[in-house]
This record gives structure tokens, sequence and C-alpha cells, in this order.
């Protein structure tokens, strides 16, 4: 089968992810020094993206944890939340740190392409 390798790479990389947008998201409801003061927000305010990457963070914990299982609820909800990181560091781009948000989009995409060829038959050549 096609991608076990990599199904488990996106694992750990969403688990990783999981954990460091659970903590980014205590240090933005926390009011920490860490974000940079005065920035101005389009969509709401720093505690409200808080909350919403905290929640992220629990569905990529989740995904990672089913994807270590094997189900299929790891692939789909691992898919929709490397998605929306996905999002998430194009809409931050703008902000204090872009390469930071570049290099998140393209590990992003890399978990997308690893958990969509997933379970495909070997080609042999």
């Amino acid at each position: 089968m096609r991608g076990v390798g990599r199904a488990l790479f996106v694992g750990i990389l969403l688990m990783v992810a999981g954990i460091l947008n659970m903590i980014y998201g205590i240090a933005a409801v926390g009011n920490s020094s860490f974000y940079v003061e005065g920035d101005r927000y389009i969509f709401s305010s720093l505690h409200t993206w808080g909350w919403i990457t905290i929640i992220l963070g629990v569905i990529e914990l989740t995904a990672s944890f089913s994807l270590f299982a094997g189900n299929a609820y790891g692939r789909v909800i691992g898919i929709v939340a490397a998605t929306l990181g996905a999002i998430g560091a194009l809409l931050n781009i703008g902000g204090s740190h872009p390469w930071w948000s570049i290099g998140v989009f393209a590990v992003c995409l890399w978990c997308i392409h690893g958990l969509i060829v997933l379970g495909e038959p070997e080609e042999v050549v």
C-alpha cells in the first residue's frame, strides 16, 4: 500500500502542529508578550484568533492519534485540519513573521498530499 510511511510522517507533523497551535493559542488568549503589540487584525481580535488556534490544535491532535490507529477519521480530519492550517498561514503572511507563514503553508501542503495519496496501489515498473 502506497503512502504508509508518509502518513506516519504526517501524523507526527499534525501532532507537533497541534501542540504548537495549542501553545500559541494559549499565549494569544493569555495576553502574552509573544505577539507583536499594536498589530491590527482584519477579521477579529487576538483573543478570537487564540481560541480558533486552540480548537484547531485539538482537532489536529485528534487527527494525528486517529492516523496512528489507522482510522479513516484521521485521514479526513487531517486533510481538513491541514487545509485550515494552510489557509490560516496564508492569512498570516502579511503579519510580523511572513517567512514562517510561508514555511507553515508548505508543510500543510505536504501533509495534504501525503494524506491524499495514502492507500493508492503501488505502481510496479
